[in-house]
């Protein structure tokens, strides 16, 4: 990739590589690396590994200090929520991190460059490829300055359990998730919304709520209790 692309990057980064070619590998694909075989070219999956317990430690601790009356559980599910594929996919997306990636060709015409599970795995490769480039203080700081904000806002018992639930059941191919309207009732102004989540047509959880929003979150909720 040209440095003019790269140095674009680190400025977003607001981190400059000593060694730029970790760098480069956080940024290869194994669908790119694949391609290039004998040509010395290593993929991200190694730096993704490295990155993924780094970020989880580092959000961990935060949340740890800045929540002093939160439960374990509460903790976990906070954390859970943070460093899901969703959550990092969209910080990734912040970066335009999809622009920098290096893909084989069959995934960039794919949609690779936007893809969740390609743009998470690449973050966490990233923050692995500065923690070896310049130690903990460099990601510690560049995981707070993301992360932070949303920890300190977050209420207990504010959780996406639709995102939970998605990510533990798309984790096995070929599961259909679907939300199911049951009932509508009251007046306009006070109208309550029942819900039922489906699991490849057989329901396994069901909410209500004052919205739908709300009553699809009750179902996953409801879901989540079975499968978690």
């Amino acid at each position: 990739m040209p440095n003019l692309q790269l140095d674009e990057l680190q400025s977003k980064l607001n981190y400059r590589f000593n060694n730029i070619e970790l760098l480069n590998e956080a940024l290869t694909h194994s669908s790119y690396a694949n391609e290039k075989v004998g040509s010395g070219t290593t993929s991200n999956e190694r730096l993704e590994f490295l990155g993924d317990s780094l970020l989880g430690m580092i959000v961990a601790i935060t949340i740890y200090q800045s929540k002093p009356n939160m439960s374990e559980g509460q903790m976990t599910k906070l954390r859970a929520e943070l460093v899901c594929e969703s959550s990092l996919a969209k910080f990734a997306k912040e970066l335009d991190l999809g622009t920098y990636l290096y893909l084989g060709h069959g995934e960039s015409k794919g949609g690779g460059h936007s893809r969740p599970s390609i743009l998470s795995d690449a973050f966490e490769a990233v923050i692995a490829a500065m923690y070896l480039d310049g130690g903990f203080d460099p990601i510690q700081k560049f995981i707070l300055n993301i992360f932070a904000p949303h920890i300190s806002t977050h209420e207990p018992g504010n959780l996406d359990y639709k995102t939970r639930l998605q990510e533990i059941i798309h984790s096995s191919s070929g599961q259909s998730l679907t939300y199911e309207l049951v009932e509508e009732h009251g007046p306009a102004h006070d109208k309550s919304f029942i819900f039922n989540v489906n699991l490849n047509g057989n329901i396994i959880g069901t909410g209500n709520g004052k919205s739908k929003k709300a009553a699809e979150q009750e179902a996953a909720k409801a879901a989540l209790q079975e499968y978690t």
